[in-house]
């Protein structure tokens, strides 16, 4: 048993090692490639810069609702950027009729401008010319493959909508629907029966990217007023270029200090805390890329809070652990009662931190929802390593049979 634990634990510090060799330095498997989380993490305009667009919208200065319509534009505007990812982005209004909008870290700047300003008027017309639907009349649309693997926009209408379009199909058998974009014919399919269902598909795209971006400019919704983009410029790191390595640098000297700590304090304990706590930060980094959060400096304050809550969560059940074996418990029932005796604190600080994090991100903006982003990622992985990692470990610890309390803290 004693060896047995031994080889566990051998593996699992391998296992560790060979994660953060990987998620830091990358690897080709074949044909596969894994990029270093450094690469695939993407930075905000605090840490990297990106570029900034000013768009003029087209309105009737004696227009009474010119401001009604500049904020829906700036609406459509921000779900569009979000389905592109870039939630980090700014857009706030300039003058009377300016919109100022900052994107971090973008590769293709006039592409990302583009989708902002397109009107996005879509618009499904009968073989006599009539409109059958709008962009208004669909509920929702997404990227997919059609028949031959072709690229298609898969949609789904409302009621009424699908009411509608079920009548056209039926009317006009045999003959062809035109399904135009701002004007100019996307698709223009051969009806060859009814469709009742309330759903059909899209067309005509060249790629999946071209798919994806359909769907996204549908699902936004048409701008209510033209915009003219009248300035587009790169800009640099708000903070500054070295605002990322001075944050990377403190965060790594706090971490070691947080290691070197707990390792003396509680000692085998403390060694299973460390382990934990490098676990914990390469998973983070891992989530970080592979849900593409764009990290700015709020986003790596999120971070740090929830390692200190991790941290936190071990303290917790170690402080519980030497608290059973001072009233004379072994070792083994000492562990036991104190993972149990921890898990309700720990459960609740994390469940109501969480909850303040989604308030966070469904009510803020821009940075506010990259700081709840990465403290509501950091925190759920805290609660995984501190009650299920840290517990296996340390069962594993208490099976190597020393009975000698120092070396648990007490």
């Amino acid at each position: 048993m004693k060896t047995k634990n031994i080889i566990s634990l051998f593996v699992i510090i391998l296992l560790i090692g060979l994660v953060g060799y990987i998620a830091l330095n990358g690897m080709s498997i074949g044909i596969y490639d894994i990029s270093p989380v450094t690469k695939e993490i993407k930075q905000g305009l605090d840490l990297k810069g990106g570029l900034y667009v000013i768009y003029e919208a087209k309105v009737d200065p004696n227009e009474p609702n010119k401001d009604t319509q500049i904020e829906g534009a700036m609406r459509v505007m921000r779900n569009r950027l979000d389905k592109e990812n870039q939630n980090e982005a700014t857009i706030a209004k300039q003058g009377n009729k300016w919109i100022r909008v900052e994107i971090p870290g973008v590769k293709d700047p006039r592409e990302v401008a583009n989708i902002l300003s397109k009107p996005a008027v879509l618009k499904f017309i009968d073989s006599e010319g009539n409109e059958i639907i709008g962009g208004k009349d669909i509920k929702n649309a997404q990227p997919g493959y059609g028949e031959g693997n072709q690229p298609v926009v898969m949609f789904e209408l409302y009621k009424d909508g699908a009411k509608a379009f079920g009548e056209a199909t039926k009317n006009n058998i045999g003959k062809t629907i035109k399904i135009e974009l701002d004007g100019n014919v996307i698709s223009a399919p051969t009806v060859q029966t009814a469709i009742l269902g309330g759903s059909g598909q899209i067309t005509g795209m060249e790629n999946i990217e071209e798919a994806k971006k359909l769907a996204n400019l549908i699902e936004s919704g048409a701008l209510p007023v033209e915009l003219e983009q009248i300035e587009i410029r790169t800009i640099g790191a708000t903070l500054g270029s070295d605002a990322l390595t001075r944050s990377i640098k403190a965060g790594l000297i706090g971490t070691a200090v947080v290691l070197l700590f707990m390792l003396i304090y509680y000692r085998l304990p403390g060694l299973v805390a460390d382990m934990a706590l490098v676990l914990y930060i390469l998973l983070v980094l891992i989530i970080l890329s592979a849900t593409q959060v764009t990290l700015t400096l709020p986003g790596i304050a999120g971070i740090i809070l929830s390692v200190g809550m991790a941290v936190d969560a071990n303290v917790i059940i170690f402080e519980r652990i030497k608290e059973e074996m001072q009233v004379g418990k072994t070792i083994k029932s000492a562990v036991d009662s104190g993972f149990h005796k921890a898990f309700s604190a720990i459960f609740d600080s994390n469940i109501t931190t969480i909850i303040a994090g989604i308030v966070l991100w469904i009510f803020g903006t821009g940075p506010i929802q990259g700081f709840a982003k990465t403290l509501i990622i950091g925190v759920l992985v805290s609660m995984l390593t501190a009650i299920t990692f840290t517990k296996y470990v340390m069962h594993l610890v208490v099976g190597l049979n020393s009975s000698n309390k120092k070396l648990y803290g007490a």
